[in-house]
């Protein structure tokens, strides 16, 4: 297996290093544009490789487009913040992995929708235990959840995987559809209009493909066991798997060939920093990836 490096497409500014900003939640959105929320170290702590946030605080949205870069400040950031999804008309989504259930029998209301300016604009709940968030062209935001939300008590988590709309109501569920039920979501992609979602479960490993318009969906054999990345075009796919917090990722190309995908080369990947949970997404076609505080990309 060859050792290369991926070209590198953005990396947090030494100049903001100094400055105490740390860089936490990032995402692509469906035009791929590159966005990561900074915020300053003392909001934060730390530990092992990643931080997060310790106290209600403000930040900075960074949108990388076309190689420009814009800033937006961002308002109200709570404790418990893990998941960033850019949706339709500018706006952003910034989510908690955990929403607790009231006696009330109410949902903590674990997602916010900002405006392009970077206020909070509404709240509400999108599951419990959410593995991952991707957002689809029209605004759909898509979430695969781990076993506690799975096995626990949020209705919509327990099916393994969802789609939302930016009002918070739940529009998408798989509906028995899926071969086998699911434990726990590990990566995400888009591919036009469709969604791909890769998920595990006691049975192996899948990647399900969801085509919004009509709800339809497809699920396969996933030839990558421990995935924590996917980029998909046409009949060919890109995976990742990750050695956390070390500064490679395995990465496997795949063909579909006769409804099932199959492995055409492996190659390991030199990258600039480590990589740790959610340190990938795909677009059409390409592959994300974050090490340490850089950002890269990779052609399917």
């Amino acid at each position: 297996m060859a050792l290369g490096e991926p070209p590198v497409v953005w990396s947090l500014p030494p100049e903001d290093a100094r400055a105490g900003w740390r860089a936490l939640w990032w995402s692509v959105g469906p035009s791929g544009d590159l966005a990561v929320v900074l915020v300053q170290e003392r909001h934060l702590r730390r530990r092992s490789f990643e931080w997060s946030v310790a106290v209600p605080c403000d930040g900075v949205l960074v949108v990388i487009s076309d190689g420009v870069q814009h800033r937006t400040s961002v308002t109200g950031i709570g404790p418990g913040t893990s998941h960033l999804a850019l949706l339709s008309w500018s706006r952003f989504l910034l989510a908690s992995g955990r929403a607790r259930w009231h006696l009330d029998g109410s949902w903590e209301r674990n997602a916010v929708v900002y405006s392009p300016g970077g206020y909070p604009i509404s709240h509400f709940c999108i599951g419990d235990d959410i593995d991952y968030i991707v957002t689809d062209r029209d605004g759909g935001i898509w979430t695969a959840y781990g076993d506690e939300g799975i096995y626990g008590d949020h209705p919509e988590a327990g099916a393994g995987l969802a789609r939302w709309d930016t009002d918070g109501l739940h529009t998408w569920s798989p509906q028995g559809r899926l071969p086998v039920w699911p434990l726990g979501g590990s990566a995400a992609a888009t591919e036009g209009a469709v969604v791909w979602l890769a998920w595990y479960s006691h049975g192996g490993a899948f990647l399900s493909r969801v085509d919004p318009a009509s709800g339809d969906i497809s699920s396969y054999r996933n030839p990558v066991r421990d995935t924590h990345g996917i980029a998909v075009r046409g009949s060919r796919m890109l995976l990742t798997h990750r050695y956390h917090g070390r500064p490679v990722v395995e990465l496997s190309r795949a063909e579909l060939v006769d409804d099932a995908w199959v492995i055409t080369s492996k190659e390991k990947l030199r990258l600039p920093g480590p990589v740790v949970w959610r340190c990938a997404q795909g677009r059409d076609g390409v592959l994300w990836l974050r090490a340490g505080d850089t950002w890269l990309q990779i052609e399917a």
